[in-house]
């Protein structure tokens, strides 16, 4: 309590940033367009050519257009973040609902060639699949999902509860804790390297403790309960991140929706065209690296490639880490090295390259 009781309510005021809300309302137009696009190709209306054609127009429209909105206002940070995650999380979902699709009308057609008795279940476009797939918390379409018999209503309510705690303790956290460090901190590369060194040191603990909850209020509470909501039997979102033994497994376990994602429409595509498992990984990590660049970038109107070098510099770590599991035989060393990395200096690191650079891009 250094600072004395530094608790703010003004970042409220950000909430309702009407030309960024006006946005975000207006995302959910991008699925019926898919879902028209889809409509018309399975009534044979148009061709498939055309219809990924349109598929591209749609996903791209639905980045820029973001994009486009955040960088003409004046918007705070907060609004543009989560803008530019909800139309990023659209982007993954309409990507999948297409190339789901495409695979399906490919099986179809060889069905046909073979008449296979149950192809009319292999392919159909129904809208309420779509709605459902949009709001669920899943990125990968599919026409049926596991559904639960019932909605526990007492577990419902002991999870909001705890998602409003959590949601306080991390506002506590930073307004307490890391807005009054970061704002008497210096460029972290310029000035003096031990300030800067004590400034990263001295933020790596309450930015651990704010990336913990947020890890927990999203992926445990947040899409627990909305899975809980729409019946959704698949609650298997994160596994035990934390003991990774190389930076490999750790992008492996602690976001299993976008793993799932990455997998099935760009890992698996790329092994089936011939490339080598080491450049589809690269691939992924360069569509990770871009859309961390995207969701960071635009609502700092700033553009100065700090995640997209932090993302693909966990390239290299996952060569030096899978190495080191491998000649010595330990789960240790890797588990410190990810710790090291993210928690005591990548991310205080990022925090201060972003809040100095928006500070200067301000003044100017």
């Amino acid at each position: 309590m250094k600072y004395g009781l530094l608790i703010k309510l003004g970042f409220l005021k950000s909430l309702t940033d009407w030309p960024l809300l006006m946005c975000g309302l207006s995302l959910p137009l991008f699925p019926i367009a898919a879902f028209l696009v889809e409509k018309l190709v399975h009534k044979k209306y148009i061709s498939d050519p055309v219809a990924v054609t349109l598929h591209i127009i749609l996903t791209s429209a639905i980045l820029l257009f973001p994009v486009l909105v955040i960088l003409r206002s004046d918007s705070a940070i907060l609004p543009g973040l989560a803008l530019m995650l909800l139309a990023c999380t659209i982007w993954l979902k309409l990507v999948s609902y297409a190339h789901a699709n495409y695979d399906m009308r490919a099986i179809t057609k060889s069905c046909h060639e073979v008449e296979f008795p149950y192809m009319d279940c292999l392919y159909e476009v129904r809208f309420k699949s779509l709605i459902y797939f949009i709001v669920a918390p899943t990125l990968c379409y599919q026409l049926i999902y596991p559904r639960n018999a019932c909605i526990r209503k007492g577990w419902l309510a002991n999870q909001f509860c705890k998602l409003i705690m959590f949601t306080g303790l991390l506002i506590f956290i930073i307004e307490q804790y890391i807005n009054p460090t970061v704002r008497n901190s210096q460029h972290p590369l310029k000035g003096n390297l031990l300030y800067a060194i004590e400034r990263v040191l001295k933020l790596s603990v309450p930015t651990l403790y704010v990336w913990l909850c947020l890890f927990y209020c999203f992926f445990h509470l947040w899409l627990n309960i909305l899975a809980e909501l729409l019946r959704f039997g698949d609650r298997e979102f994160y596994k035990d991140w934390w003991n990774a033994r190389t930076i490999d497994e750790y992008w492996r376990k602690w976001n299993l929706p976008v793993h799932k994602w990455i997998v099935r429409h760009i890992y698996f595509p790329c092994i089936r065209n011939g490339l080598p498992k080491s450049i589809a990984v690269l691939i992924s990590f360069l569509l990770s690296a871009v859309f961390h660049e995207l969701c960071i970038a635009v609502p700092c109107h700033i553009f100065r490639c700090w995640a997209f070098i932090g993302i693909m510099f966990q390239v290299p770590l996952v060569v030096l880490t899978n190495y080191l599991r491998d000649r010595f035989g330990s789960s240790v060393v890797g588990n410190i090295i990810f710790w090291c990395f993210f928690s005591i200096y990548g991310q205080p690191m990022c925090l201060l390259l972003y809040y100095h650079d928006r500070m200067t891009a301000s003044k100017k």
